[in-house]
């Protein structure tokens, strides 16, 4: 009997031993399955609130904005606006001639910190006054009968026009600024000291001149290779790359990769096969971390990628049955390590694409149109910054909004 019972002790125990043997196995397979599922978490789509606590109101000096063209965020997290004083309307410069201390038009160039203080603009401005008799509106530029608008000062700043598009602040700590009605690039200090200007004021000569540009829009720099990348733009067709410390071309692409032509391929047809050169304007342009090009053919609804030697590497489509003025307007890429997602302002409908960078499909979007702080009116820049917030430029709104990045890069 006890030789019974020990023998059934040790079975019970080697039961229960063999037992726990078997839970730890099936447990450790749980955790490694686990692990493996938690190395590749499900993707999570950014989502965005707009911030009305930036820029910081009301502005220094009784400044007021006119149309935003381009924004661009620094390696120390400042955010740079470039604006028309210009574009300022007659009403609210009627403020600036009377009695009242409001309002008077910024300089075009202002920089911001992240919390939306105003830590510099440049450069100074001057009154003109339009001759009597000028149209309201003609060019943009002049108020009725004649109305004191204002232009920013030549001199220092360069030969500057008054079509202000794209501010862009490089790795190099040097602002460039674009002008697609003088046709030309600057190069400025932080402080605003003019450095270089690429293309000749007022001449263009075709997507396959060298040295002329042809309204120019956006524009990046390649650190590594100190090369300019300029999306060449509103009457030209192409991408064309400069050396960034001399001006020196280096080469050109339209299309797929193509050699541009400047012909007429008509207005958008969203059911016609994609058209083989650019549509134009081509008009943003942004380089990801692993060498990528992304460029934006506005009127054509679409973004193409490109390496750096203008290899074509594929395109998508933004909102394809838009006609009006076209969806891709500016580009910018998310701040995560891997930088997974493309944000595209879109001007047509007054929205922000989100896209998957991978394979350029369109996954979110934030934004509606109209005049109230979150929506948007005519979105025409966009940049992004370390924390992933995103910051929009408006024309017809004539303001820069930050939406805040609410889940993690």
């Amino acid at each position: 009997m006890n030789n019974l019972l020990r023998t059934l002790h040790v079975e019970k125990r080697q039961w229960v031993v063999c037992l726990a043997l078997s839970l730890s196995t099936i447990g450790a397979a749980a955790n490694e399955s686990l692990r493996t599922t938690g190395s590749q978490p499900a993707e999570e789509v950014p989502q965005f609130e707009y911030d009305p606590s930036w820029p910081l109101r009301p502005l220094p000096n009784q400044w007021i904005l006119g149309e935003v063209g381009g924004i661009s965020v620094d390696a120390q997290g400042h955010i740079w606006v470039i604006h028309r004083p210009w574009t300022v309307t007659g009403r609210e410069l009627g403020a600036v001639d009377g009695d009242s201390t409001c309002c008077r038009p910024a300089p075009s160039v202002i920089e911001f910190d992240q919390a939306g203080q105003v830590v510099q603009a440049w450069p100074e401005l001057q009154q003109f006054e339009a001759p009597p008799g000028t149209p309201a509106g003609q060019g943009n530029r002049v108020g009725p009968n004649g109305a004191t608008l204002w232009e920013s000062v030549p001199g220092p700043y360069g030969d500057w026009g008054r079509r202000e598009h794209t501010v862009y602040v490089d790795s190099t700590d040097h602002v460039w600024v674009s002008n697609d009605e003088s046709q030309v690039l600057y190069k400025f200090t932080r402080a605003g000291r003019h450095v270089l200007t690429i293309g000749d004021r007022g001449v263009t000569a075709g997507s396959n001149d060298r040295n002329r540009l042809g309204r120019p829009a956006g524009l990046v720099l390649d650190s590594g290779t100190n090369e300019l990348f300029v999306a060449d733009g509103y009457t030209n067709k192409r991408v064309i790359v400069f050396d960034a410390t001399t001006g020196e071309y280096r080469r050109h692409w339209g299309a797929y990769g193509n050699t541009p032509q400047d012909i007429d391929q008509g207005r958008y047809d969203p059911s016609a096969p994609p058209p083989r050169q650019f549509l134009g304007p081509v008009h943003g342009i942004a380089l990801s971390a692993d060498g990528l090009l992304y460029v934006t053919d506005r009127s054509a609804n679409r973004i193409q990628v490109f390496r750096r030697d203008g290899a074509f590497v594929q395109e998508g489509f933004i909102a394809a049955e838009t006609r009006d003025l076209g969806t891709a307007y500016g580009v910018a890429l998310s701040h995560d390590a891997a930088q997974r997602w493309v944000y595209v302002n879109d001007g047509s409908n007054n929205t922000i694409w989100i896209l998957r960078r991978d394979t350029l499909e369109t996954v979110g979007q934030f934004g509606s149109y109209g005049r109230q702080g979150g929506q948007l009116l005519s979105a025409h820049s966009i940049a992004v910054d370390q924390q992933g917030n995103v910051y929009i430029g408006e024309t017809r709104g004539r303001r820069v909004q930050r939406f805040r990045r609410v889940n993690s890069p």
